[in-house]
């Protein structure tokens, strides 16, 4: 399912720098103690639909969680209900492990 809507294109990923979007973690915040992600806004996953009101609608959200397959749930959401959205490939999984691999190299 989740393949198939990125085959087709009907889930936006985020894979670069989100220069302007509205970061928004769909992690628990029991999560957010192991690792946060610097000006995002945290609203759980299962918090999301009641509050869809606290959301822009005029600027891009870029969402993310541990693995991205809260994130995947969360854009089919935030499109589904008239955002901007994309998911952020890979989630905080990808993300570390892109920073280990630029602090190896320097």
């Amino acid at each position: 399912m989740v393949a198939a809507d990125v085959l087709r294109g009907d889930m936006p990923l985020a894979t670069g720098r989100h220069h302007g979007a509205f970061l928004l973690d769909v992690r628990q915040p029991v999560e957010l103690f192991v690792e946060s992600v610097k000006g995002a806004v945290n609203i759980p996953l299962g918090q999301l639909r009641a509050r869809l009101g606290e959301l822009p609608r005029d600027r891009e959200i870029a969402v993310i969680c541990r693995s991205a397959q809260r994130a995947y749930y969360a854009t089919r959401i935030l499109l589904q209900n008239g955002f901007k959205a994309r998911s952020i490939s890979g989630g905080m999984l990808s993300r570390a492990m892109f920073s280990e691999a630029s602090e190896s190299r320097t």
